[in-house]
């Protein structure tokens, strides 16, 4: 058997006179290195660090990247939008006309510091008529883009994703609360509709979902103001000039079963302004709250008529004359108030209370 030969790496004398060899012999190629030193060199290059400052800010790029994703995928970045590819009137507005001195304020705002607040909106599936957009909130800034610029312009906006109806309809109360005040009918009117509308399945629902921030007392007169507008909206000329108090005088007088009588009054004006229709429906108005009240004042009057009250209980003298009594009409204890002063207004704040004392809902 052939004896196998011990095969040894060279010595470092050896290695030596190998580099020297190699750096003595020209290259074909002036500009080339040999093949090991180029490895070398690539390798060396490889394993070299990134500087600490060059991998923050990849790092920082990378986040920033990932942010923007973020964002423009929930509606949070702006983008450029024409006018004429937003439909203002997608969901039904809870504004009934635009004030034009607030209008033209709005205009010359915006013509000397542009645009501060981007509108929102919502893609429409599918676009319709050119219109890629359902407009959210930010209607008069539309409308005043429109008369500064016309319809080809564009304008900042968020695309939202809302879930659902609901949640736009939210959007859109929540931004009108917050910046520009609407009446109290409008605010009454928009509930109702989104109830006609199929949006909600009531209009308790769809007051507790669009006014969730406002008060039990305010969230009660909204109610009234819905009613109004569920009974007699097509009648009135003039419903968002209501004051708040006659609105809730109305909505007593309609809880009263009034509705016809309002209606034919109404119809028979044919008031040319507010004060004229006000004036027209008072009466009517004035004959419901001398009525003796029928049991649970926020339904509809029982037919029959009901037991007159037995008072004789305690007497409790308020403001401005009014005087508060309690008493027993046979089917249970009642409270009743009295003087020239006491109205549809007094009564629902009353109940307001009363329901917060004892943890009811307003």
């Amino acid at each position: 058997m052939a004896r196998r030969k011990r095969v040894e790496g060279p010595s470092a004398e050896e290695l030596r006179e190998l580099e020297a060899g190699f750096a003595a012999k020209p290259a074909s190629n002036p500009f080339s290195v040999p093949p090991i030193a180029q490895v070398a060199g690539d390798a060396a290059a490889a394993a070299q660090p990134v500087p600490i400052a060059a991998r923050a800010e990849a790092a920082r790029d990378h986040a920033d990247a990932e942010r923007l994703r973020e964002a423009e995928a929930a509606g949070r970045l702006a983008v450029a939008i024409p006018l004429s590819e937003i439909e203002t009137d997608e969901i039904t507005r809870d504004r009934l006309a635009l004030d034009r001195e607030e209008l033209d304020e709005l205009k010359a705002s915006i013509a000397a510091n542009g645009l501060r607040l981007p509108v929102e909106v919502f893609e429409l599936t599918p676009p319709r008529a050119g219109r890629r957009y359902g407009l959210i909130s930010g209607y008069r800034r539309v409308a005043a883009m429109h008369e500064l610029k016309g319809a080809a312009a564009e304008i900042a906006a968020f695309v939202r994703r809302p879930g659902d109806a609901a949640e736009a309809f939210v959007a859109m109360v929540e931004e009108n609360e917050v910046r520009s005040e609407i009446s109290q009918y409008e605010r009454g009117r928009i509930a109702a509709l989104t109830v006609e509308q199929g949006t909600f399945a009531d209009i308790e629902t769809a007051v507790a979902r669009l006014y969730a921030s406002a008060s039990k007392a305010k969230r009660s007169k909204i109610r009234s103001f819905a009613l109004i507008h569920e009974e007699l909206g097509d009648a009135l000329r003039f419903p968002q000039d209501l004051s708040e108090r006659g609105g809730l005088r109305l909505a007593m007088a309609l809880r009263l079963g009034f509705a016809a009588k309002l209606r034919e009054t109404l119809e028979t004006a044919q008031a040319t302004d507010a004060e004229t229709e006000w004036r027209a429906i008072l009466p009517v108005i004035e004959e419901a709250e001398a009525r003796p009240k029928p049991e649970g004042q926020g339904g509809r009057p029982r037919s029959g008529t009901p037991m007159q009250p037995s008072y004789g209980g305690r007497s409790f003298p308020l403001t401005d004359g009014v005087v508060m009594e309690s008493g027993h009409d046979g089917q249970g204890f009642v409270i009743r108030f009295r003087g020239k002063n006491a109205d549809a207004s007094l009564v629902e704040a009353a109940m307001e209370g009363i329901a917060r004392a004892f943890g009811g809902k307003g």
